[in-house]
């Protein structure tokens, strides 16, 4: 089931973040990757920075998450994850669908450039890679991320979607 995630659900979204990070060691720059991925602090200020999380329920337990940020003329999708143990089980694909109902933007998604298996996931869903030269000014636009993240990652947008926002 999906439902929305509420403050009672924080302790296991950064549980469930921080699980499904450990996918990204020895793959995105080693100084990007750190323990935890995402504080507790860091997860509390992207919720209040407007990060809206929706989870997959099984039985009671959050086995996915998965947020949506409205930045304006477009939206984001942030933060999303499925624990290790219940991948490559549909997931994702079904907390997308959900999530891209919820907006009648542009969607965009910045993920790590090393991270093949989420770039291939995102395109199998309908969702584009940007040009590299659009990818800097949209990086630097709608997110908060350094310089070094920018350069180390790539930006999907939703069919149709113009940078000419």
């Amino acid at each position: 089931m999906i439902r929305l995630c509420e403050k009672k659900d924080e302790e296991s979204i950064y549980q469930i973040i921080n699980d499904a990070a450990t996918a990204y060691q020895g793959i995105i720059p080693e100084d990007r990757y750190h323990e935890p991925y995402m504080s507790k602090d860091k997860l509390v200020q992207e919720i209040e920075d407007g990060v809206i999380f929706w989870g997959f329920e099984d039985q009671g337990e959050l086995c996915g998450v998965m947020g949506i940020q409205d930045k304006g003329e477009v939206a984001l999708i942030r933060h999303a994850y499925i624990r290790t143990a219940q991948r490559q089980g549909g997931i994702g694909s079904k907390l997308l669908t959900h999530i891209t109902k919820h907006t009648d933007k542009p969607i965009l998604i910045g993920t790590w450039e090393a991270a093949s298996w989420a770039i291939s996931f995102y395109v199998k869903n309908g969702f584009e890679l940007v040009r590299a030269d659009e990818k800097k000014s949209l990086l630097q636009k709608y997110w908060d991320v350094p310089e070094r993240q920018i350069e180390t990652s790539v930006v999907l947008a939703s069919p149709g979607f113009s940078e000419g926002i």
